[in-house]
């Protein structure tokens, strides 16, 4: 199971390549294919085109709301003119009512005729009011309020969880460990307890205040107001960015701490704490990774189910965006951390170095061992020497693929890894994915 990877430009032999099993051989022309610069420009024309498809569905959108708005104002203005009419003929009424009443010699048939009308003008009036509060009730409207009123009671029983989960992570690890670090022999240093529980204290003192701040609104039930608790969270969250981009570093430190007996029978302790419920350390550590994509979701859940014209919509708008902007430039941290450090971990493991990995755009896809066999042009084997292989031996190589980069290695009998002097870098910028489909 093999493929060939052709040249365009001259000087460049064909590099021929094989596989244990078909299986892997397809993952690696897939991967390849996913690595096509120029597929990744037709994906990105493609996404313009939904993107500029969607905007165009959103003005329209907005053409139909500001209509539909229009008519409410209209109809808003006549409800208004119906109820100074009513008023005005109310006022009349009762002008006419003493005239009428001052008949002190009425017939009693006529009192008895006027209190069943009484009766009944009541209970017609009743049913009406029924009537009115039950198709409210069972209105869109009214459904959307409760549907909004759960949500920011799932909300306040969400933040107090993690509330509760960043108390454990201060209490039950990270003070113990402090003053573990400050023994006569310490099981860790401050420094590494620094790295591994970075920011996270501040953290649970701003949860604190801000969950104090929702029981305090839901004590004013039904009035809510949640925008200000919001503006005053967001500027306070960029302690979260110091926070997920150490997130992997402190699993790193954490799993270095583990190989000491001292240290990891120590966590042993902590992690049997009733409190922690059976969890380890690395699962606390993590859960303020997802807090921030946690409120995105519910502002969008309780914008989807607020009135346009509802005092909190825009404030609500402005956090759910500032929030997203933050979540996309963690993630993109993150991402580019992540990247820089798997490149560098590959590059120390070459024995030559690599100047292509230390390219922070140079973004790691797969690696793995492939089988090397010497190229074959018309039933003969041609004249090009693969490495240190003579012509009729096969040679395993281990690659690494990259998005710009392929690289291909020897690795010594002391399993260190040596780039091919010969090919060892092959550019892909240029590079064509060409399929052949007979099955010889």
């Amino acid at each position: 199971h093999y493929f060939t990877v052709l040249f365009g430009h001259e000087g460049q032999k064909p590099l021929e390549l094989r596989c244990e099993d078909e299986l892997d051989g397809d993952e690696w022309v897939e991967a390849i294919h996913q690595a096509s610069y120029s597929d990744i420009l037709i994906e990105r024309e493609v996404l313009m085109q939904k993107y500029i498809h969607l905007v165009q569905i959103v003005e329209t959108e907005k053409v139909a709301a500001n209509q539909l708005r229009h008519q409410l104002e209209d109809q808003d203005t006549e409800i208004e003119r119906l109820k100074s009419e009513i008023v005005a003929l109310n006022k009349t009424k009762e002008k006419m009512r003493p005239y009428q009443g001052n008949q002190e010699d009425e017939d009693p048939d006529i009192k008895k005729i006027k209190k069943v009308q009484s009766f009944m003008r009541g209970w017609l009036c009743r049913r009406k009011w029924k009537t009115i509060v039950q198709d409210y009730i069972c209105s869109p409207h009214a459904e959307s309020m409760r549907k909004r009123n759960q949500i920011v009671f799932n909300m306040v029983e969400a933040e107090s969880e993690y509330v509760h989960q960043l108390y454990v992570l201060v209490n039950c690890f990270l003070r113990p460990l402090r003053m573990a670090a400050s023994s006569k022999k310490p099981p860790i240093s401050h420094d590494d307890v620094s790295s591994i529980f970075l920011n996270s204290e501040t953290i649970m003192f701003l949860h604190e205040i801000f969950h104090q701040g929702l029981k305090a609104r839901i004590a004013n039930w039904p009035t809510l107001i949640l925008a200000d608790l919001f503006d005053i969270l967001l500027p306070m969250l960029n302690i979260y960015q110091e926070f997920v981009r150490n997130h992997q570093y402190s699993l790193q430190v954490l799993a270095n701490c583990k190989q000491n007996r001292d240290f990891d029978k120590l966590l042993k302790q902590y992690e049997a704490n009733p409190a922690c419920e059976g969890r380890m350390l690395e699962t606390f550590l993590t859960y303020p990774m997802f807090q921030i994509p946690r409120y995105i979701i519910t502002l969008h859940e309780l914008l989807a189910h607020t009135p346009h014209e509802h005092v909190e919509r825009k404030s609500l708008e402005f956090a759910k965006s500032k929030l997203e902007e933050l979540s996309r430039v963690m993630h993109d941290e993150v991402s580019d951390t992540e990247n820089i450090r798997k490149n560098l971990a590959i590059e120390r493991t070459i024995v030559e170095g690599c100047d292509i990995l230390l390219d922070t755009s140079q973004t790691f896809i797969r690696q793995g061992s492939l089988i090397q066999v010497p190229s074959v042009e018309r039933g003969k084997l041609s004249k090009v020497r693969l490495g240190s292989l003579s012509l009729k031996k096969e040679g395993e190589r281990q690659c690494f693929l990259f998005t710009k980069h392929f690289l291909i290695c020897t690795r010594s009998s002391g399993g260190k890894l040596h780039l091919l002097k010969t090919g060892g870098v092959l550019s892909l910028i240029e590079c064509t994915l060409v399929e052949e489909t007979e099955a010889s």
